[in-house]
């Protein structure tokens, strides 16, 4: 679970739907595949504004988290939302994921990394990123994506391992069963405010991550382990902030991989904060655990 304070360049999450793909040989395949179709539309959009090139990676229905507090819905909406910042219109960006994840059955998956924005004149500048994506026949779309300021400072570049599965499993035909891996899922998240609620932010960040997640932070680099999360925030005896998966989750056909969207809200105060959170475990049997949020 993560959140907003001030304004972030932009997110956007979008729902997209297909028939199945063929499953990779590997995981490591997999995953690999899904970074290179990252990085080819970091080329595609060498020349490109930021518009543009962020376009190019969206499907038709489409919901974005904006700094507004709200949710923009639909591939339209979220090209206005860019369009409103007159700089995306003559800056262009180029980006490259430092790691990747997928899902069992080939079908979802996530990559993080960091964007380098050009625009004549200034300074380049740094952003991070978080892309959540389903495989459509037409290749890697993006399903969730969100996108901010990276300060000057230190980062690290290398790519991180992979997240990966045991071994890929095909895709099971079955919507029921994926319903029912995203209500697990929903109320994954569900309990993970409530234990906040009881033990504080600190100690729920690191019992509901896994040892390899990432934060976005607020500083140059990611936040990486659950423990160095959890230690960002104050060991208050109980959190001021409440949330759940309200708007909108997603799991792969596998229920190992998944993504929630939400709105946090801050005991006391108007208004709400949206977010959203990639979650994975490495078989149904085991404890979802947020990824990278």
């Amino acid at each position: 679970m993560s959140y907003y304070i001030g304004a972030p360049i932009f997110c956007i999450a979008l729902a997209v739907a297909g028939p199945a793909q063929a499953v990779p040989a590997s995981p490591a395949a997999a995953v690999e595949e899904l970074m290179d179709a990252d990085r080819q539309f970091s080329s595609d959009a060498a020349g490109d504004n930021i518009v543009d090139g962020i376009a190019a990676m969206l499907a038709p229905d489409a919901i974005s988290p904006t700094p507004a507090g709200t949710f923009a819905r639909g591939k339209d909406a979220i090209v206005a939302l860019l369009r409103a910042n007159p700089s995306n219109a003559t800056a262009t960006a180029e980006w490259a994921p430092v790691r990747g994840g997928i899902s069992a059955d080939g079908q979802q998956g996530f990559t993080y990394g960091f964007q380098i924005i050009h625009d004549a004149g200034k300074p380049d500048r740094r952003a991070k990123y978080l892309a959540y994506w389903v495989k459509r026949p037409e290749g890697w779309r993006v399903f969730g994506y969100k996108r901010a300021g990276s300060p000057p400072g230190s980062v690290s570049t290398t790519v991180r391992a992979p997240a990966l599965p045991p071994v890929m499993i095909p895709e099971r035909p079955s919507s029921t069963l994926q319903q029912k891996y995203a209500d697990d899922l929903a109320a994954r998240e569900s309990a993970f405010s409530a234990r906040a609620q009881e033990v504080g932010l600190r100690h729920a960040f690191i019992e509901f991550g896994s040892s390899d997640a990432m934060n976005f932070g607020g500083g140059s680099d990611f936040t990486f382990g659950n423990v160095n999360i959890g230690n960002g925030f104050p060991p208050d005896p109980g959190s001021p902030l409440t949330w759940a998966a309200d708007e909108a989750v997603k799991a792969s056909s596998t229920g190992d991989l998944g993504i929630t969207f939400g709105f946090i809200h801050q005991t006391g105060q108007p208004g709400a904060f949206p977010f959203f959170t990639v979650w994975r475990r490495d078989r149904t049997s085991s404890r979802w655990l947020y990824v990278a949020e």
